[in-house]
């Protein structure tokens, strides 16, 4: 069993009321931080620590931390992301569920290291009873001495409010969420500046990710250097992870980063196999954003290493043979799931999902799902599939905020992986409405799979 430290109390009985978790050890490390603790010395305690955001992008939350501008007579934000909205990703909605004081707790000491007097957790809208489970556990901390004004005597003053979005995807991005908390349309900012000098209401704002903020109580209490010394290289600490899809086993686990994507996907443990006997043919480990990989290349890398559950190891290869930890939604598909069925799946959710506010993604969107349509109903040409290529290479970096990049990622690597199956959706157009391309060289050993595709 791998090493728990968000999950391990999550099931005890009775956790989300807060008698029972101050008994399981719960706010020490407020105590600790507050007590024995100065606000840089908390910073620098998760600089060490080496904890990367969880939210997707992976960047060092100490060093983010240390960012935010510290003008004299200005106040601070922290603004905790729980819009939690990547397809495929629902570990943060099982933390805030089961055990709410966790997050709370986190916020208490990242408010303390960041000087914020009045933090703020954005929900997304769906997520309607985790607000009423969320308010109560701030009403207990608040009963019990650990917000309001003069938290433990200390001459810290802090309050958390709740703040419920309205199900928009776009307001998972940093600067869209806190132009919608600020009760606007929650349309990206452009950049810089950046939300760390000029973010809620023009002040220097934090945004971090729910796990993120919930990962600094373990640091605090264990200490960043010895959190550090889980994982491995630059992945360190715990990664929880949202499995989904064909498996014997989904549900959220935490990993210390250690394990081969092959043991995380076919022990007991943790997936538990592919569900009825099938054979694996793509994972998207990441969330719906980051690039699809067939089985060959999920399981070992291009250098013929086997794959781990780690940073380093999935963006191994880059986008041409690697993909991506993002927000950790694994989503697993099995001999008889269909890439480019799968593929208009997500384009017409991330079309959807555009603010509008760039022409490439506004109308690259539209574009890239009404082709995907055309080749998945019979109807496409093989042109086409040079078409999307081209349109996906026009959205990438080309717009202010990354939802263009994560709505053209998954085509790229569709067709990069797959564009045989794209080839036999247009050449077979009435075969492809009866079955399934299946599984074809996706899971052959990767030297057969180079020679096929050189």
């Amino acid at each position: 069993m791998g090493r728990k430290l968000l999950l391990e109390k999550a099931h005890v009985p009775g956790i989300r009321n807060y008698d029972v978790y101050r008994r399981e050890g719960g706010y020490r490390s407020v105590e600790k931080a507050l007590k024995t603790m100065s606000p840089d010395q908390v910073t620098e305690e998760v600089k060490k620590s080496g904890l990367r955001g969880r939210g997707g992008a992976g960047f060092p939350a100490g060093m983010k931390w240390s960012f935010l501008a510290k003008p004299e007579g200005v106040p601070r934000y922290l603004v905790c992301n729980a819009d939690e909205s990547e397809p495929g990703t629902f570990k943060d909605r099982y933390l805030m569920e089961f055990i709410p004081h966790l997050l709370v707790e986190g916020l208490i000491v990242a408010s303390y290291a960041l000087g914020s007097g009045r933090t703020f957790i954005y929900i997304r809208g769906e997520y309607a009873w985790i607000v009423d489970i969320l308010e109560q556990a701030i009403a207990e901390a608040k009963q019990n001495g650990w917000l309001g004004k003069n938290i433990l005597g200390t001459g810290f003053d802090c309050e958390i409010y709740v703040q419920r979005g309205a199900g928009a995807y776009i307001c998972g991005e940093e600067t869209a969420l806190i132009e919608s908390l600020e009760g606007k349309r929650g349309n990206p900012r452009i950049k810089p500046p950046f939300p760390a000098v000029k973010g809620l209401w023009d002040c220097p704002t934090v945004v971090n990710n729910v796990e993120t903020i919930a990962a600094v109580v373990p640091i605090i209490n264990i200490t960043g250097e010895e959190y550090a010394k889980i994982g491995v290289g630059k992945s360190t600490g715990t990664k929880l992870i949202s499995a989904c899809g064909n498996i014997n086993k989904p549900g959220v686990y935490e990993i210390d980063m250690t394990i081969s994507v092959e043991e995380f996907i076919y022990s007991d443990e943790y997936c538990g196999g592919i569900a009825h006997g099938k054979r694996l043919k793509a994972c998207i480990p990441g969330g719906s954003s980051v690039p699809i990989l067939p089985a060959n290349l999920l399981l070992k890398t291009a250098k013929g290493e086997n794959r781990m559950m780690n940073y380093e190891s999935l963006s191994d290869g880059g986008f041409a043979t690697g993909t991506m930890m993002g927000s950790g939604g694994f989503i697993v598909l099995d001999e008889d799931q269909c890439v480019v069925r799968h593929t208009l799946t997500l384009a017409r959710f991330y079309r959807h999902e555009s603010c509008g506010q760039c022409s490439p993604c506004r109308e690259g969107t539209g574009w890239m799902e009404k082709i995907l349509k055309n080749i998945e109903y019979g109807k496409g040409k093989k042109s086409d599939i040079d078409l999307l290529w081209d349109i996906q290479r026009k959205i990438e970096g080309n717009t202010i905020c990354p939802l263009g990049d994560a709505a053209a990622w998954p085509v790229a690597a569709a067709i990069r992986h797959f564009r045989d199956e794209f080839e036999w959706h247009v050449q077979y157009p009435n075969a492809a409405q009866n079955r399934n391309y299946g599984i074809a060289h996706y899971a052959d050993p990767l030297p057969a799979a180079a020679a096929k595709t050189s």
